[in-house]
């Protein structure tokens, strides 16, 4: 069975590492713990003090201070990684670690799932190919010396790589290496370990490479992992669970996150709120218990984004710079067919195709395989698509060769009607109001990713009070902005009421708007 090495990267709490080193080698695995020297010394002895009888754990042979970014974390890791390797020849795995970190699994559980695959967890993505990072300098990281850190000392760092520039000191990439780039939060086999241990000592071109290379955490291990392990052997993901911000910052979880992080798909988690005590007390007791069985979902990233994202996407920004961008035509008219339920929306729109000559393209903004035309590539993605939504709708009006045209939006999508309806066009909406049973909302919340087939009936019961209020917000706000020409139909109306709302929308007679009302199942789902 899996013997774990935790190697304990930490700098403050002490209690917390005390218990934490307690709680993980009760099970019979081990922890090297390495405490940052810029921490108090009384911490550090306390710590020692109350694991000085526990032979499951060993500490760096040198403590050193630590600063985000630089070469001294992974130092720091390496010093702990040679104590393990030294003081624990039956660990057969080695867990990176952080002082905020926290089993969401059983250690039976866990054990077993590094039994069931003999590989390495670690994320690998290429450096220069990947959008693994997502902003902020790259190449610079690595053909640049870094000797001051950004954080600290943010004038001498851009000074230095600035100077760097203008005299143009770039430097060369060692030309063996693959540079890979990943989360710092790794689980290696013990043979992969002793084989980046071993190339630390003889290449020592590659460690002054990576001395002077900025935020080396991220691309040291996840490098030299690639390099020496065949690649049927590397898992690309971290076994530990983390979310950041849409500010860059990392989640914090607290007491009514337990159901949520034991659904994760991950063995642990991190940040663990140091507020968060029933949570960490749950937690302790789940990984000394003999638990094996535990429903995965691993809805919480999408989860996360689907709850933080409301009150920011369509509803807070500025106008774009492309909003502005030209004018679809006084004399044409742009209809559009607003509905939370897709297949509704295509249901009355194909209908339309059939009863009147009125050329229609569905949720071309909120679906990638929407059939569209040849555009000269400016249909070929989402994102242009959005930046370039006025002269993309002025080439669907020349393409199809008429002054009418219907799409189908996404009531989320406030911003589009809102500058469609800042154009000279003449501009209409259809709303089609849905109702939404509990059993549609569980089947919608699955199919963008907020719950899973084994999501717990509870975790939705709180989840779909949650999209019913979105929902209902989506429709309220639309309301709120008063368009003009705004019509809607509605499943609890009568046909001959939603066939006066047709009427207006189209500009149709009667009796079409009338079969249109009467469209086969339109409502069903």
């Amino acid at each position: 069975m899996a013997k774990i090495a935790f190697i304990l990267l930490c700098h403050k709490d002490p209690e917390a590492i005390i218990k934490q080193a307690q709680r993980l080698t009760a099970a019979g695995d081990y922890m090297s713990i390495h405490f940052d020297a810029r921490a108090d010394a009384g911490d550090f002895a306390k710590i020692r003090k109350a694991l000085a009888d526990n032979d499951h754990v060993t500490f760096a042979r040198k403590r050193i201070k630590c600063g985000w970014g630089e070469w001294s974390l992974v130092q720091a890791s390496l010093y702990a990684v040679e104590a393990a390797v030294d003081a624990f020849p039956k660990a057969t795995h080695f867990y990176m670690l952080s002082g905020d970190c926290m089993a969401i699994k059983s250690a039976e559980y866990t054990h077993e799932f590094l039994d069931e695959r003999d590989v390495d967890y670690i994320e690998s993505f290429d450096f220069f190919e990947s959008d693994w990072i997502k902003t902020g300098i790259k190449a610079e990281r690595l053909i640049y010396r870094h000797y001051f850190n950004e954080r600290t000392h943010k004038r001498l760092f851009y000074a230095s790589m600035d100077i760097q520039k203008r005299l143009n000191l770039t430097r060369d990439i060692p030309p063996d290496l693959q540079i890979m780039i990943g989360s710092q939060w790794w689980c290696l086999r013990r043979r992969t370990i002793e084989w980046i241990l071993d190339f630390c000592r003889t290449r020592k071109d590659v460690m002054r490479f990576f001395r002077t290379t900025w935020i080396p955490d991220e691309t040291f291990f996840q490098t030299l992992v690639r390099h020496l392990v065949p690649e049927d052997e590397i898992k690309t993901r971290t076994l530990t669970f983390l979310m950041f911000s849409d500010y860059g910052m990392p989640v914090n979880f607290y007491n009514d996150h337990y159901d949520l992080l034991l659904s994760q798909d991950f063995l642990f988690a991190r940040k663990i709120s140091a507020e968060a005590h029933e949570l960490k007390r749950r937690l302790g007791v789940l990984y000394s218990s003999e638990s094996t069985e535990f429903q995965i979902s691993n809805e919480g990233r999408s989860l996360h984004k689907f709850l933080t994202e409301k009150g920011r996407v369509g509803r807070r920004f500025a106008p774009r710079f492309w909003e502005n961008e030209g004018s679809l035509g006084r004399d044409r008219e742009m209809l559009i067919v607003v509905c939370k339920k897709w297949h509704v929306a295509k249901r009355l729109v194909a209908r339309i195709r059939q009863l009147t000559n009125v050329p229609a393209v569905e949720y071309l903004f909120n679906e990638d395989a929407c059939e569209l035309p040849d555009l000269g590539g400016l249909q070929s993605t989402m994102g242009k698509r959005h930046r370039h939504r006025r002269a993309l709708m002025r080439m669907l009006f020349d393409y199809y060769d008429t002054d009418k045209l219907i799409i189908c939006l996404d009531p989320a999508n406030l911003d589009l009607l809102q500058d469609f309806y800042g154009d000279r066009s003449d501009t209409r909406i259809l709303e089609i109001q849905c109702q939404f049973s509990d059993e549609y909302l569980t089947g919608h919340a699955r199919r963008v990713g907020l719950a899973g087939e084994h999501t717990k009936p509870e975790t939705l019961q709180r989840l779909l009070p949650t999209i019913r209020n979105d929902l209902t917000y989506e429709s309220d706000a639309i309301r709120a902005a008063e368009f003009s020409h705004h019509s809607r139909i509605r499943e609890t109306d009568t046909d001959d009421v939603n066939a006066d709302a047709i009427c207006d929308f189209l500009q149709v007679p009667r009796e079409t708007a009338e079969a249109l009302a009467r469209t086969d199942h339109l409502f069903a789902d």
